[in-house]
């Protein structure tokens, strides 16, 4: 049986090796339940990018992490980040969603390179998030500013231009319909905050 998600996944790691192995000596894995970036020094070989499960949507995930990581922190494992595991409160939730922003952000931009739909991730399914609107807008506001404000660059932009390369997509054909789908969450969710703003002033 055909597995659409595996040959994707097969392409994504090929892509991600033309593009990157030669300059930075990391390679994009297939792991188990939990993702994880494991440098060299951990290795014993090269630096690994493993995203969980063979889905597609952590590999753009966990890429788009890499491409946030300075030198420094590609050096340690996890880019020396600790996180909160799922199931946090609130507060927690805030903490986590603040450095989420620019991973998130670029993960859209990757995922509508390769001509899927992104879904916003709380990444709290046994948690407390609470409202999560805020964040959402903050990626989207960030995602509008990469792709239509020339503030896309580095390894992200290589990347993002390998991946319209490689799907066959150029930017050029989708770029209305995806300023026109931002926009109009933004607005939105601008809405939103300020009806529950609203409704909080008064109860």
């Amino acid at each position: 049986m055909f597995d659409s998600e595996y040959q994707s996944c097969e392409k994504l790691i090929a892509v991600f090796e033309q593009t990157f192995y030669a300059s930075h000596q990391t390679r994009l894995v297939r792991g188990g339940d939990e993702p994880v970036y494991l440098p060299a020094s951990r290795t014993g070989t090269v630096n690994q990018i493993v995203f969980a499960r063979g889905f597609f949507s952590s590999g753009l995930h966990e890429i788009a992490h890499w491409c946030v990581a300075g030198a420094e922190r590609r050096l340690l494992e996890d880019f020396g980040y600790w996180y909160v595991p799922d199931g946090r409160n609130p507060t927690q939730q805030r903490a986590f969603e603040k450095v989420e922003v620019r991973p998130q952000a670029y993960e859209q931009c990757f995922t509508l390179a390769a001509g899927r739909k992104f879904n916003i991730s709380a990444d709290n399914l046994t948690g407390q998030p609470g409202a999560t609107y805020s964040f959402e807008l903050n990626v989207h506001r960030l995602t509008l500013q990469l792709l239509f404000k020339g503030q896309l660059a580095g390894r992200a932009q290589q990347f993002f231009d390998a991946l319209c390369k490689a799907w066959q997509n150029p930017f050029a054909s989708w770029q209305l319909d995806a300023y026109k789908t931002l926009t109009e969450r933004i607005a939105w969710l601008e809405a939103s905050l300020e009806e529950l703003k609203h409704s909080e002033h008064f109860e």
